[in-house]
């Protein structure tokens, strides 16, 4: 019996599968952790990690039915980083609009958006602020392959001050907020909440710090978070292992975020020279959404975006750049963020020709949606670079982005964990 059971379990054991390997060919990669091309790169992949980057020769040692995908007259760049997306939103249902549709039909969304934004070019997102756990819900049908999208870094919940940006302030005061909904006034409430947002899958925590373009009746340079709010929340997180986003227009607001140790400070709209020297001086990563001012200004009217949030708009792009352009200038550390769902998503890579436009080198745009956005998720071991041990997540296009950046904005291939998920060549 002993042997029978023995031979039963062998028959049933787990056969380790056959390493899949693809190996990548093109005529230049662009090496973001050294910030130079590489001639005719060769980039094995081998169960959906980096296993060698060589320029040149194929290696010696590849397993006889390894798939070599040949991308000649193209360059290949590391997937692309998004850090502020929102993939529950739709820059095509504005202001009151919403509320014609049901409380799931945005998570619904969120299965052709991320669709959209994989295409597009970006492997990685963080999705700083959703209703009802949807970006958890994304990540987790992604992950599990039934439907295609990028990595999810979700935060769950984003978070402020009673009628602040982030709390529900459109609404008759009949209108009763569920949990997640409303304001979060004082250190042990701010405490509960980031412990909540990390309960239910949070991996970062999005807190509003000022007032925002588009929220009803809040100042958009306004602090509305104080001092000891904001610390609270940054110990909280560092604590549970999570780094933490401030949304901070103002610059007072700016800078309280700053001096509390939050890691990145999203839009950072009205910055003056010595709030960027304190960025600078404690490392502070900038996420600055410098494309989707051009978008709300043409169409949102027409998609139903009242007129106070149109306003700050306008109050706010312009300055915006130049708080973008003077914070290159002075070597501010910047990472990519859009703000997708404040317009469509898919669109992203029209940032980087904005990017350049306001001051930074196409090399150094191309850093923030790579290297430096894999160092301020913390996650250099796997996303961020064609390097060894990290990732296949591999994008390619035509041309050569250096010297034309606009070449982002139409991505012909994509290779998320070794794996061809878009191919428009």
């Amino acid at each position: 019996m002993l042997r029978l059971i023995a031979a039963l379990a062998l028959l049933m054991a787990p056969v380790a599968a056959a390493a899949e390997t693809l190996v990548v060919t093109a005529d230049r990669m662009i090496d973001v952790l050294n910030g130079r091309t590489v001639a005719n790169p060769v980039v094995v992949v081998t169960d959906g990690r980096i296993v060698s980057v060589s320029s040149g020769e194929m290696p010696g040692d590849l397993p006889e039915d390894a798939e070599t995908l040949a991308l000649p007259g193209m360059t290949i760049l590391p997937g692309l980083i998004d850090m502020h997306v929102h993939l529950d939103g739709s820059a095509l249902i504005g202001g009151y609009r919403g509320l014609q549709y049901t409380d799931a039909f945005w998570t619904t969304l969120g299965v052709p958006n991320a669709a959209a934004i994989l295409e597009s070019g970006f492997t990685t997102v963080r999705n700083v602020g959703s209703d009802n756990y949807a970006d958890v819900a994304l990540q987790q049908g992604i992950d599990d392959g039934f439907y295609p999208g990028p990595r999810i870094v979700p935060a769950t919940y984003a978070f402020g001050a009673t009628g602040g940006h982030c709390d529900s302030n459109g609404f008759p005061p009949s209108w009763v907020p569920r949990d997640g909904e409303r304001g979060v006034d004082g250190v042990e409430a701010v405490r509960r909440q980031v412990r909540e947002n990390h309960r239910r899958g949070a991996e970062v925590i999005k807190i509003c710090a000022t007032g925002g373009v588009f929220s009803r009746n809040t100042d958009v340079g306004a602090q509305q978070m104080t001092d000891d709010e904001i610390r609270t929340a940054v110990e909280e997180a560092h604590m549970l292992g999570m780094r933490i986003a401030a949304h901070a227009h103002g610059n007072a607001g700016i800078r309280a975020a700053i001096r509390n140790g939050v890691d990145t400070v999203e839009h950072a709209s009205f910055l003056d020279d010595e709030t960027i020297r304190m960025a600078i001086r404690a490392g502070t990563w900038l996420s600055m959404d410098i494309y989707n001012t051009e978008y709300t200004l043409a169409e949102g009217e027409e998609n139903g975006v009242p007129e106070e949030n149109l306003a700050k708009e306008r109050q706010v792009g312009t300055v915006q750049r130049e708080s973008f352009r003077r914070s290159v200038e002075l070597g501010a550390r910047h990472v990519f963020g859009s703000d997708a769902g404040v317009y469509p998503h898919g669109l992203g890579g029209r940032q980087f020709a904005r990017m350049v436009r306001f001051g930074m080198t196409p090399m150094q745009a191309i850093q923030a949606a790579t290297t430096n956005a894999a160092q301020a998720l913390d996650r250099v071991d796997d996303v961020g670079a064609i390097a060894v041990g990290r990732y296949g997540d591999i994008i390619a296009v035509d041309g050569d982005p250096l010297a034309d950046i606009s070449a982002l904005e139409d991505v012909d291939l994509v290779i998320k964990g070794g794996a061809v998920v878009s191919d428009r060549r």
